[in-house]
């Protein structure tokens, strides 16, 4: 077990309806494209599958998916959109469990990484990756940058989202490098908001090239989206492509 905060029942229920913008073709799209291109005629391990948002539609694009995820009723959840046959699903941490065989592609997308807590616990990640990728495979993690260079002294909050539904803002401890998002939502028509938190371990490029070396993988490539514009210092996220070497 690790330091992951598990996701209940009723936030796993809830997941798609919150994220129905990241689910859209204009999200998955590019997202689906990327990552079957780097599987090719492989099979593909996704860490922390959830609720199947990019592990179902990859299936359906005809690439062989296994997951891994730690939360029971995140996988339930995904086993209503498809069967154990045609998505096999391990409850386990993405650090720490194995599943057989070897893969061309193993992916971590949507900052899923930083629910690891520790980077003790997310250079483990990295091996595991390591450990299920054939030779000349790759690993891939979507994360974003973080957004420090928004928190001036003596500002303890960043706001990255207010609209009419939800209120979201993230405050730092710059020394353990843990962030806390926090978030209010629109719950009703009672004007009612409810609110949720969550710990996470943001990473800087940099520290994640030096887990991947000691996982004994090699940067090839890494853009700012799906779509492959150029990684800049401006960038507020990073899609990262890591490949073991033959």
């Amino acid at each position: 077990m690790t330091s992951s905060e598990l996701w209940t029942r009723a936030t796993a229920d809830r997941y798609d309806a919150e994220e129905t913008e990241m689910s859209s073709a204009a999200v998955l799209g590019p997202t689906l494209a990327f990552l079957a291109e780097l599987a090719g005629d492989g099979r593909a391990l996704e860490f922390a599958i959830g609720t199947g948002r990019v592990g179902v539609p990859l299936r359906e694009r005809g690439v062989q998916v296994v997951g891994i995820e730690l939360s029971e009723h995140m996988a339930a959840v995904l086993r209503r959109k498809t069967d154990e046959d045609t998505l096999p699903v391990t409850i386990g941490d993405m650090a720490t469990t194995v599943v057989p065989g070897e893969f061309t592609l193993v992916y971590l997308v949507y900052n899923t990484i930083t629910n690891l807590l520790t980077q003790d616990e997310q250079v483990e990640c990295f091996r595991n990756a390591a450990r299920h990728l054939a030779p000349g495979g790759r690993f891939v993690i979507e994360l974003g940058v973080p957004p420090l260079r928004f928190l001036p002294p003596g500002q303890v909050a960043v706001p990255f989202d207010v609209s009419e539904r939800h209120l979201g803002f993230d405050t730092f401890d710059l020394v353990e490098q843990i962030l806390v998002s926090h978030h209010l939502t629109h719950d009703g028509e009672d004007g009612r908001y409810r609110r949720d938190s969550s710990r996470h371990r943001y990473a800087w490029p940099a520290e994640l090239d030096l887990m991947a070396r000691i996982a004994g993988l090699e940067l090839e490539r890494r853009v700012a989206d799906w779509n492959g514009t150029p990684f800049t210092q401006d960038s507020p996220k990073h899609i990262s492509v890591w490949r073991k070497p033959t």
